[in-house]
């Protein structure tokens, strides 16, 4: 699906394009022993962890033809459909809910105890643009970007809307498909119009904006008061989380697509060139430069001192961090484009295949996988 977006993002408009179809890569999040994933036929979906029984919501539907670039997600690319909308961002748990936004322009909330009844829906009665990112949390309210170019601030227990942000105004309307990061009452996310937004998260005021030469796709990483973040300028910039002043930036042979890691001061940054970066948290300073031999798009995991990454190409990386030396740890032989999660020195991630795919983070044993697919 990646290279299917990387291909529409160098088109030279937005039109429908005919054959592309919105699959999804929604990761796990762990809550209380179960894992909630957005699962390929559009639904979310609760894996006891200890018994490996699970629930499924109802499907979530394409109710209209909005969609990335004008399409649906049908098998034709373009208009109406009736199949399970495609869930990009991974689900947050948070208060005894758990929500996700749909490709169709909508934000869902369950009890996180039982899913099988949606609590609420935003909005009610239309569809906004399709949401690519991720919800975030602060405990009292949710935060999402939207394809429509703007920010929404929704409360959490009812998903009625606080605030929007538009940058700019929205008068240019550039998308947004970055998940935000939050910290200390200000929110931190990228969009195509090629900056970096701080956003006071009581009102939806914009505190300061930083620009680059690219689209920012990824989540930033906040660490020590500093943000991390890679652009589709081939840039991995580090900025003042205070103020938004650069403090540095390096260049790689590709795009930055997923967010960067930080074990003991130092920054493990994954691009599509297949390198993962590790360089000095403060200055920037190169520590390394480690080639796994395939495009880096999905979130890597920290399990004790090693950093599992992910190849599209389904080979599985352990890198240890006292040496900066990397092992292939499994060949999974599926195509990886979603982040992975990690809980019991086990690594998790949705492939294609409608299946939780599972690696022992020691021995590198691949589990037998949990499927997703519904019995209905």
């Amino acid at each position: 699906m990646l290279a299917v977006v990387i291909l529409a993002l160098g088109a030279a408009a937005f039109g429908c394009i005919s054959g592309i179809s919105a699959v999804g890569w929604s990761g796990g999040t762990v809550s209380d022993n179960t894992i909630y994933v957005g699962s390929r036929e559009g639904r979310l979906v609760a894996v006891n962890l200890s018994d490996e029984s699970r629930q499924w919501s109802e499907q979530v539907k394409m109710t209209a033809s909005t969609g990335l670039f004008g399409c649906g997600p049908g098998a034709g690319g373009c208009g109406t459909s009736s199949t399970g909308v495609a869930i990009y961002g991974s689900p947050v748990v948070n208060g005894g809910l758990v929500y996700f936004a749909g490709y169709n322009g909508k934000i869902y909330a369950f009890n996180s105890g039982n899913i099988s009844q949606t609590r609420w829906v935003y909005p009610r009665d239309s569809n906004l643009q399709p949401f690519v990112g991720g919800l975030v949390t602060d405990g009292s309210k949710l935060y999402i970007g939207c394809a429509d170019g703007k920010v929404y601030a929704l409360d959490a227990t009812t998903g009625d809307k606080l605030w929007e942000f538009a940058p700019g105004g929205n008068k240019t309307k550039e998308k947004i498909w970055a998940t935000p990061a939050i910290s200390g009452g200000t929110l931190y996310i990228g969009s195509f119009d090629k900056k970096l937004y701080a956003l006071n998260t009581a009102d939806g005021s914009k505190r300061w904006e930083f620009a680059t030469e690219g689209a920012i796709m990824a989540t930033p990483l906040i660490y020590q008061d500093t943000l991390y973040f890679g652009s589709l300028d081939r840039n991995l910039y580090a900025v003042s989380a205070a103020n938004g002043k650069e403090k540095w930036h390096i260049p790689a042979k590709n795009w930055f697509w997923t967010e960067p890691v930080a074990v003991n001061n130092n920054i493990y940054a994954g691009g599509l060139d297949g390198n993962v970066y590790v360089l000095k948290a403060d200055t920037g300073e190169k520590v390394a430069t480690i080639d796994l031999k395939g495009p880096l798009a999905s979130r890597p995991v920290v399990i004790d001192n090693s950093i599992i990454f992910a190849t599209r190409k389904g080979v599985i990386y352990t890198i240890n961090t006292s040496t900066n030396q990397a092992a292939q740890l499994a060949d999974i032989k599926l195509e990886i484009d979603g982040p992975l999660t990690a809980v019991d020195g086990i690594v998790y991630v949705q492939t294609q295949n409608l299946a939780l795919q599972r690696i022992n983070s020691v021995s590198g044993s691949v589990l037998s996988p949990i499927s997703l697919k519904s019995q209905s």
